[in-house]
């Protein structure tokens, strides 16, 4: 989805506080991404860059983009309601993202997500 179908989805994302944990994280692939956390909803997402038109993303899902698209896609990570376990989750985040393939450690920081059952 992009940015704006996200926002139109839930009016408390608009009006919530939310920090920003960088604009310059990359895959593997080379792609960009920027990372927020939405105080009222717990929201941690990632905006990226438009993909190629088939691509595995590194969260391990093979993507479809639409031909003609102008938007930054949102990818939501994790709930997490607590601003401060964001940070404790996020230390370190200035140093890692300068790295290559930043999104991997960005991945490794998430909480585990229930097997799909």
């Amino acid at each position: 989805m992009d940015i704006e179908e996200f926002y139109d989805a839930d009016e408390g994302r608009r009006t919530s506080d939310e920090l920003q944990f960088g604009q310059d994280w990359h895959d593997a692939h080379g792609r960009r991404y920027e990372l927020n956390w939405i105080a009222d909803t717990g929201e941690l997402y990632v905006m990226q860059d438009d993909p190629p038109m088939v691509w595995s993303d590194p969260f391990g899902d093979i993507v479809s983009a639409p031909v003609e698209t102008d938007h930054l896609g949102v990818r939501m990570l994790a709930v997490i309601p607590d601003g401060a376990e964001v940070e404790r989750l996020l230390e370190g985040w200035e140093q890692a993202m300068s790295a290559d393939d930043s999104v991997a450690w960005l991945i490794s920081r998430l909480p585990a997500r229930p097997a799909a059952g």
